[in-house]
């Protein structure tokens, strides 16, 4: 098989390639790009995986005219810039210890060992220059069959690295065939690595989460989170049953994650998936909105558009109702209106006084969706 694109013929990854090539060594595109290229998926990230050790990799590099930075040279990774384009080439390696998150890694000229250590079998392919793939797991009827597996034993993955967990889940939920249903012995591996959790950090907890729930339709993945006891472990509390009719409802809606998050209740995430300040406050203003009784016009004036349709369409997916005919129209009618009155309308008072009267005459336009006039706030 022999993978095209635009990524793969780009002067700046071939020059990359040529430079490796050179210098009598391999140079085989691997993981995401390879994956995503024979699915016809986008392409992103350029990685590259070699023979070559990391300081023989800077020595063809250089001598191509290329600039190189050492972003992971312990671990056997160098980062090539061509054509002011980032592409990190990776030593072929083995795993000679693990913790459950870390690895100290021997250099290796064997793809088999390279691809043995990958975490799925999708992931452990490669492509030469000239496209064609190198498959030394076998790996390729799992991708065309959309069939998420751990590379050998599950067990012993998720110990090497227990980040694996969440992106059986993510990965699943991106690249999975949905009538499949999730890999049985990778799930039970994840539901007995359980405890394994607590020694990762809550920032990759964060970003893996943020891209599980960014995947197209996350539903039955997060389903089988929480039947595994792993959503629980991670963000106690939250229940995934409003999940499904929400991304029913979000049709033709940019998919947003933080409602997604949101729809799934608990206890407040912003320390154990380490949100933002901005993230939290809105998904604050999303629980509030959920918990009150706001108008679609109301809501889209104290939240804007985007945050006033999220906490319209969590409403409608929690009470499994569709979404008001007329809820955008009502969004877009708020967010466009302003409070009518201001200080100078109050000319007689100041201090603290001001500021009570300003907010009781806002609650009253507030009450009346809006629609209360300056001058009949004012009579």
């Amino acid at each position: 098989m022999r993978l095209t694109g635009d990524w793969l013929t780009d002067p700046a990854a071939q020059s990359v390639c040529a430079a490796l090539l050179a210098g009598g060594h391999q140079a085989l595109f691997v993981g995401g790009c390879v994956r995503n290229g024979l699915l016809g998926a986008p392409v992103g990230d350029i990685d590259i995986a070699t023979d070559a050790t990391p300081d023989r990799v800077i020595a063809l590099a250089a001598a191509a005219g290329l600039k190189c930075v050492p972003t992971g040279i312990d671990h056997g990774t160098i980062t090539v810039i061509a054509q002011g384009r980032p592409h990190e080439v990776t030593t072929f390696r083995r795993d000679v210890e693990t913790d459950g998150r870390h690895a100290t890694v021997a250099f290796s000229t064997d793809i088999v060992e390279d691809a043995a250590r990958r975490d799925f079998t999708m992931n452990a392919l490669y492509a030469r220059p000239d496209g064609t793939v190198v498959d030394p797991l076998h790996g390729l009827p799992d991708l065309q069959a959309r069939h998420v597996r751990f590379v050998g034993d599950p067990d012993q993955r998720i110990r090497e690295d227990y980040l694996r967990i969440l992106r059986f889940f993510r990965f699943t939920a991106w690249y999975g065939d949905p009538g499949l249903g999730l890999d049985a012995e990778g799930l039970a591996a994840c539901a007995a690595g359980i405890d394994g959790l607590h020694a990762l950090s809550k920032e990759r907890v964060g970003a893996e989460m943020r891209k599980l729930l960014a995947a197209p339709d996350p539903a039955p993945a997060v389903a089988s989170m929480a039947q595994a006891g792993i959503l629980a472990a991670l963000l106690p509390g939250t229940d995934p049953r409003a999940l499904p009719p929400l991304i029913h409802l979000e049709q033709g809606e940019p998919i947003r994650w933080l409602r997604r998050m949101a729809a799934l209740g608990g206890d407040d995430p912003t320390d154990a998936l380490r949100l933002s300040r901005a993230e939290s406050r809105d998904l604050a203003h999303l629980r509030d909105a959920l918990a009150g009784t706001a108008s679609a016009a109301v809501l889209g004036h104290l939240l804007g558009t985007a945050l006033a349709m999220d906490a319209l369409l969590l409403r409608a997916a929690l009470f499994e109702q569709p979404l008001h005919k007329d809820a955008k129209a009502e969004v877009a009618r708020g967010s466009a209106t302003p409070f009518p009155i201001t200080a100078a309308d109050l000319p007689t008072l100041s201090g603290p006084a001001l500021g009570q009267e300003l907010k009781r005459l806002k609650s009253l336009w507030l009450a009346s969706d809006l629609r209360l006039t300056r001058s009949q706030l004012l009579g």
